[in-house]
Parts: C-alpha cells; sequence; structure tokens
C-alpha cells in the first residue's frame, strides 16, 4: 500500500529521531535513516533537503511549560523541575538535542533557542515589581533561566544520557526534591510569597 506523503514524512521523521539518537548527529546518514523509514534516500532529501533540515525538523520541540504564576510560590520551583521531567521522558527529541548539542554546533543552537524562546519568558513572567526589587527585574530573566537551565540539563545529562546510578536509582519525586530548593532560589522565591533577592 502506498503511502501519502504525511505518512512518509511521520516515517522518515520517525527513523530519523531514533538513528540521531543512537549514532548522533556527525555518524547519523541519509542513508542508514532512509533504510529504516524503508525509503530511498532521494525521498529524504526530496522532502527536507540535506541533514541539517532533517535534524532542525527532527528536533523540533515544544516544552509545553506550565502557567505557574497562580500557584503558591513555594510550589513552583517543584512544579517547573516535575514538568522537566516528564519531557524529559517523554520522548527522545530532548534528549537528541541534549546528547548531539555536546559536540555539535547546530544542535546546540537548536537546544539554546528552545529554552530562550520559551523558559526565559516564563521566568520573566514570575518577575515582581523591578521598582520593589530591582534584582529580579525582568531583564535579569535571561540570566535566571539560565542558571535554571543549567540543573535541568545537568540532571538530564546526567540522569538519561550518562546515566549515572545513583540519579537513574532515585525516583522522580527525589529528584524533584533534591533539585527544586535549588530553582526556587534561582527564581528569588520563598514559600511566604514574597521574592527573594538573587542574582
Amino acid at each position: 500500500m502506498r503511502r501519502s506523503a504525511t505518512e512518509t514524512k511521520a516515517g522518515i521523521l520517525a527513523a530519523a529521531r531514533e538513528r540521531f539518537a543512537a549514532d548522533g548527529y556527525d555518524r547519523a546518514t541519509i542513508r542508514a535513516i532512509a533504510a529504516d523509514a524503508g525509503i530511498d534516500p532521494a525521498m529524504v532529501m526530496r522532502y527536507f533537503g540535506n541533514k541539517e533540515r532533517l535534524f532542525a525538523a527532527a528536533s523540533e520541540f515544544d516544552l509545553r511549560l506550565p502557567d505557574v504564576r497562580d500557584l503558591p510560590r513555594g510550589e513552583i520551583a517543584a512544579t517547573l523541575v516535575r514538568h522537566f521531567l516528564n519531557r524529559w521522558e517523554s520522548g527522545e527529541s530532548l534528549r537528541i538535542l541534549l546528547r548531539t548539542g555536546i559536540t555539535n554546533e547546530s544542535a546546540a543552537e537548536r537546544l539554546r533557542s528552545i529554552f530562550a524562546e520559551q523558559l526565559v519568558p516564563a521566568v520573566a513572567a514570575l518577575s515582581p515589581d523591578p521598582e520593589r526589587d530591582p534584582e529580579q527585574a525582568p531583564e535579569r530573566a535571561p540570566t535566571r533561566a539560565g542558571l535554571v537551565s543549567a540543573h535541568l540539563l545537568g540532571i538530564a545529562l546526567c540522569r538519561y544520557v550518562l546515566k549515572f546510578p545513583p540519579l537513574t536509582a532515585m525516583s522522580r519525586e527525589e529528584v524533584v526534591a533534591a533539585i527544586a530548593p535549588a530553582v526556587h532560589g534561582i527564581l528569588g522565591l520563598d514559600s511566604a510569597g514574597n521574592h527573594e533577592s538573587h542574582p
């Protein structure tokens, strides 16, 4: 049975995600991805043009960040950490980017873009009145988002890519309990509903 264009593209993307995850960007080839998808390599080129564009399409990812502005301040950090763990475990796209971004600039830039376009605005939305606390003004959001990213990407690298035994053995809630206080501090939030000063 002949596959539709939509089915063909979906098959290519699924094969690409698995191949990039297994081999990394540099070792994955269009020929291998086409073979995994059961099509001619020319079809991959027809739909995506080259490996870089295919990688960009395969690694498209929406963090689907929750709106935490109405949560009690003491629950925001744990909610964000728990959400990220869910996203890391929901599929290969973020893991592909993390694994490949270590050695490939295109992948690193894609990962930077995802966090800059999605996490920074979410962090900025949590900022209090800058007149009340200038250290937590919205223009400081990129710095705070970068520090939050360091914790989230670090735990993801060690737990899901390098698979350090102590971290892989921890339950999700144990990871949340260990990481959330650091994220809480970076965001400048305290359990009483006020903002703590943080660089």
